[in-house]
């Protein structure tokens, strides 16, 4: 094989993080590219980068690994890794490579990823991103997954345990800390300027002293910040 396969994992707990790059660090056709640790982490990671592999676990709070397949259109090829054998014959009926059950021993590691290499191309002809497209986030509101466009996004407020995003049309709050959606976001485009907010650099009209205006709204900029923020508005 030309080219590792790009492996995400996609799990809530770290120690299995811990096993399965151990794993996958010690077979050359593999590589990894990021580790998720809850659906929605992982749909916007598929959404900005492409994947080849995943492995993904079915048990995970607010949204599990099943659903989380329900809403990929075009996943790539799956591994999934549960602590529990009920699910292994739904799981199929997803297209999925193997099913590995928890504590995953190497070798059955290994029978797992030779099924993904000698995967033939017409079954799956290249790897694409999951999340089509559109440069976004998707966040939970509610009962709902809502997708803000980057380009809509004017600034985010921390909010205790919830972040407010204003864009361009409204206001929404969801249950994230400000460095979940930091993360979750290109740094290239965005960057924390105060322990409470976050800005899209292109949204930044002027500054002034400690302060920044986004369209006719002012923003303070902590000091931590104030250096590297002159530094990417003058880059």
């Amino acid at each position: 094989m030309p080219n590792p396969l790009r492996c995400l994992l996609i799990d809530d707990e770290p120690a299995a993080h811990y096993v399965l790059q151990h794993y996958i660090e010690q077979v050359d056709q593999l590589t990894l590219v990021g580790n998720c640790y809850d659906a929605l982490e992982a749909i916007n990671f598929l959404h900005r980068q492409p994947v080849d592999l995943l492995f993904l676990d079915i048990n995970m709070p607010q949204v599990n690994g099943i659903q989380l397949l329900q809403t990929l259109a075009n996943p790539p090829r799956v591994i999934l890794t549960t602590a529990y054998s009920e699910f292994a014959l739904e799981s199929y009926d997803y297209g999925v490579v193997d099913y590995l059950l928890k504590p995953i021993e190497f070798p059955r590691f290994l029978k797992a990823i030779d099924k993904v290499v000698t995967t033939t191309e017409a079954d799956k002809p290249e790897a694409a991103p999951s999340i089509v497209t559109e440069q976004s986030l998707v966040i939970k509101v509610d009962a709902d997954w809502v997708r803000i466009a980057y380009g809509d996004l004017v600034y985010i407020q921390s909010w205790g345990n919830y972040v407010k995003l204003f864009t361009t049309q409204q206001t929404y709050l969801t249950s994230m800390t400000l460095t979940e959606v930091e993360r979750r976001l290109p740094s290239d485009q965005f960057m924390r300027v105060h322990k409470s907010y976050l800005v899209p650099l292109a949204k930044i009209r002027r500054m002034s002293g400690n302060e920044i205006f986004v369209g006719e709204t002012a923003l303070p900029v902590g000091l931590t910040y104030r250096r590297e923020l002159i530094e990417r508005l003058k880059a």
